[in-house]
């Protein structure tokens, strides 16, 4: 999947500091370079830092989220002023004005007590020190409106599984809402859904049969319902972890269309390939280019139309790691 000039970038909302700008209580910034050196050739932010936009300068007092994890206040503990409301109403607005923007996905600034999505520093009264058991007014917001979109925190993407996990989210995104935005009809969620087949397979077996008994029901049913119960699951299955086991499953599930088209020495190549993979000695873009240079001498219509192959820009390395 080579992104071509004309394949529009992808949509992402993006907490500012990520991006370099100095937006920080500290006037500083938390620039990341995976965001602004390689993930911004293909696409584009939407950057936002809440408390900037509520009115708070730069450098600016810390605040930190205080009380009860379900509900929890912001507060500037030096001068004791609370900002729940102030951040909990800009929070509701903000979210509302992304929506029609139709984003692929948003990276968020981990342990702020606006943008964290988990393990943020929560004080509670009575406790010494702080629990990790907060989330970011702001980040809170953000999956309550959007519970599909992919939402992940720059620092969980250094994990080379998370980042991969991520980004195959991202464009999966992307296909589902032009997919959407196609005026599709059942039949062309079967064929969406087939695409996705082997995808779908190295994330969760059983999450792949559901979605494709929801498909199959597709013509017998309120269609719009579907639809939507649809993405929530193939975004949900997506998000699960895609083990070397199940990877290995798909990758001999792709093997089988090759068993009548090359020889037994190629036949023994690939399969000791896939199981140096399985057992960790060569990373996942070694078999799969393999499987890649078979399909081209031997090509097969199914196996061309899956996204498994190829489901996001090579040029992103994202399955180089072992």
């Amino acid at each position: 999947m080579h992104q071509s000039p004309q394949q529009p970038k992808l949509l992402l909302g993006v907490s500012s500091c990520l991006l370099g700008n100095k937006v920080r209580f500290d006037a500083g910034h938390k620039e990341d370079s995976f965001l602004t050196r390689t993930l911004a050739q293909y696409a584009e932010f939407v950057p936002i830092c809440p408390e900037v936009d509520i009115g708070l300068g730069t450098p600016r007092e810390t605040i930190r989220l205080e009380g009860d994890p379900r509900n929890p206040r912001l507060v500037a503990p030096k001068s004791g002023r609370d900002l729940t409301d102030l951040m909990q109403t800009y929070s509701e607005r903000r979210v509302w004005e992304l929506t029609p923007l139709n984003l692929h996905g948003y990276i968020l600034k981990s342990k702020s007590p606006s943008c964290g999505m988990v393990h943020v520093r929560l004080y509670q009264e009575g406790q010494q020190g702080a629990s990790k058991n907060g989330v970011g007014i702001y980040a809170a917001a953000l999956m309550q409106r959007f519970p599909t979109l992919p939402l992940e925190e720059e620092g969980r993407l250094n994990d080379s599984v998370l980042r991969e996990n991520f980004v195959e989210r991202l464009f999966a995104r992307r296909r589902w809402l032009e997919f959407l935005g196609s005026a599709p009809t059942p039949a062309h969620l079967i064929r969406f859904h087939t695409r996705h087949k082997l995808a779908l397979l190295a994330h969760s077996t059983e999450m792949y049969r559901e979605l494709g008994k929801l498909t199959a029901g597709a013509g017998g049913v309120d269609f719009g319902p579907l639809l939507a119960e649809y993405e929530r699951k193939f975004m949900e299955t997506l998000k699960q972890k895609a083990t070397p086991k199940k990877h290995a499953n798909v990758l001999y599930h792709l093997s089988g269309y090759l068993k009548r088209a090359i020889d037994p020495e190629d036949k023994q190549e690939l399969s000791s390939v896939i199981e140096d993979y399985r057992n960790g000695l060569v990373p996942l873009v070694v078999p799969t280019t393999l499987l890649k240079h078979h399909f081209r001498r031997h090509p097969v219509a199914w196996v061309a139309e899956q996204t498994y192959l190829d489901p996001y820009p090579a040029e992103l390395m994202l399955r180089n790691h072992v």
